[in-house]
């Protein structure tokens, strides 16, 4: 009888089999691994993809030496997976080797995504912005003479020096501005500025809308503001005694709006322009029902016809005495070697203003600044409290000429002499706050110094008004009438 036969197991050593068994059995282990997920978990990096059931054998190996000293290798290995990673995650597939490997140039790839991004950026950005009704229409000069009847229709202010005419143009009301061109202007030049300019906005400012050319004009289309300008609203000549502006506080809310809109323009557009309205005047600013807002007309007006030159050299100098301009005589214009006195720009020294607004260094020089700017804001809100024109004539008879009477000059009196609640306007019937009115006045007396240094900044400006603002807000809503009163006119 033969012993029995036990099955012993194999020795260790031939449990060691080739190359191929062994794999076999680490993938073997790999699925076993996916279907029942050991509970011990391991901490895992954020930038290592997860082994997704049907992963390769090379997605479980480590990464090569020559993988990780390689990063042009690695950044040619890693964009399929960055730009494709909807189709990697559909099909179920995932590159750890790859991961895993672009692990020490995380810097490198982070930069390169952004880049990306940046540029898909700016390209729906310049999408977006030229979808925006903001931007800026060249029209063509038909649709000008066919909007105003070949410019026979009805001017909107006959009694301006600038022809204008309320008109509908591309389905909005508008209205446009016939301007001639002061100077030379290169086409380039132009279309900066046009730029520019339409891309500034503020609720106290009409907005430009678009413009044209034809020959030597340039017609500017604003976007139409229903309402009255400031000069007949102080000043009605059918009915002098009446005016709508007939509280404080809606000269003040006018005085306020007038004061940022101007700030903006010159320090808030955040542009590259140095911007100067040069048309600061009560017959330029809008006033709006029922809250009495105003809104600044003109903007970017001097900038495109040529009125402000920002290579201009002609600032006084430190050889030339402060407020005289220097004559040549014919002779000397045409011997001398200076290109900027010859007889073609002559016509440089011509400027357009308005008497009453126009400060002493621009009637001088012609140069219009932003000190000249705020100038004509003095003497718009000495016009706001006393509702007089900058200038009156009235005629002498013991002298037998016409007196020149400077609002200015009455406003100075005024205050010297104690007298301002007589020079502010009669048609307030003495109800106002005497402190705010005194405050309003020195400031718009700074505005109009002489000296264009000595005036403030119109962020300067904005912030006190805004101030006297509150303070007359505050004494409005005190002076408010009584409810609690009864009247009875039965007899006792």
């Amino acid at each position: 009888m033969s012993p029995p036969r036990f099955n012993s197991p194999s020795p260790p050593t031939h449990r060691i089999q080739t190359p191929s068994s062994s794999l076999r059995m680490c993938k073997t282990k790999m699925a076993t691994q996916a279907t029942e997920p050991s509970p011990v978990t391991r901490p895992e990096r954020t930038h290592r993809a997860q082994p997704q059931p049907h992963s390769s054998s090379s997605s479980s190996l480590p990464p090569s030496r020559t993988q990780r000293s390689n990063p042009a290798e690695s950044t040619r290995t890693q964009k399929p997976h960055r730009l494709t990673t909807a189709s990697a995650s559909a099909s179920g597939e995932a590159s750890t080797s790859t991961a895993s490997s672009a692990a020490p140039y995380t810097s490198g790839s982070s930069y390169k995504f952004s880049s990306g991004t940046s540029i898909s950026s700016r390209t729906s950005l310049s999408s977006l912005r030229e979808s925006l009704p903001e931007n800026p229409n060249i029209y063509n000069f038909k649709e000008i003479c066919s909007a105003t009847n070949n410019f026979l229709a009805k001017r909107y202010s006959p009694s301006s020096s600038t022809p204008s005419w309320r008109c509908d143009l591309r389905g909005k009301d508008v209205i446009v501005f016939q301007k001639k061109f002061w100077r030379k202007i290169e086409m380039s030049e132009l279309q900066e500025r046009f730029s520019v300019i339409c891309r500034s906005h503020h609720s106290s400012i009409i907005k430009l809308l678009g413009a044209s050319i034809s020959g030597d004009h340039i017609y500017l289309v604003y976007d139409f503001m229903n309402g009255a300008n400031l000069a007949d609203c102080l000043r009605n000549p059918r009915n002098p005694d009446f005016t709508v502006l007939s509280t404080w506080i809606s000269r003040m809310q006018i005085a306020t709006d007038l004061a940022h809109g101007l700030d903006y323009i010159h320090n808030q557009t955040g542009l590259s322009i140095n911007f100067v309205h040069n048309h600061i005047k009560s017959s330029s600013v809008i006033v709006t029902e029922p809250s009495f807002n105003a809104r600044i007309c003109h903007f970017g007006a001097a900038q495109l016809c040529g009125e402000i030159d920002e290579n201009d050299d002609r600032k006084p100098s430190k050889s030339m005495p402060k407020g005289e301009i220097t004559e040549f005589s014919e002779t000397e214009v045409l011997e001398t070697k200076e290109p900027n006195l010859r007889r073609s720009n002559s016509r440089r020294t011509q400027f357009e203003g308005v008497m009453g607004y126009m400060s002493p260094e621009y009637q001088a020089s012609g140069v219009a600044t932003q000190e000249a700017d705020v100038y004509a804001f003095g003497v718009v809100i000495l016009e706001l409290l006393s509702g007089d024109e900058p200038l009156k004539y009235r005629f002498d008879r013991s002298k037998r000429e016409f007196v020149k009477t400077s609002l200015i000059d009455s406003a100075m009196a005024a205050g010297d002499g104690g007298r301002l609640r007589t020079w502010i306007d009669k048609r307030l019937k003495d109800s106002f706050p005497v402190d705010v009115a005194e405050k309003l006045t020195r400031l718009a007396l700074d505005c109009v110094h002489v000296d264009p240094n000595e005036r403030p900044n119109m962020g300067r400006v904005a912030g006190k008004i805004s101030k006297l603002y509150l303070a007359s807000k505050k004494w409005s809503d005190n002076l408010s009438v009584p409810t609690e009163i009864s009247v009875s006119l039965a007899p006792r």
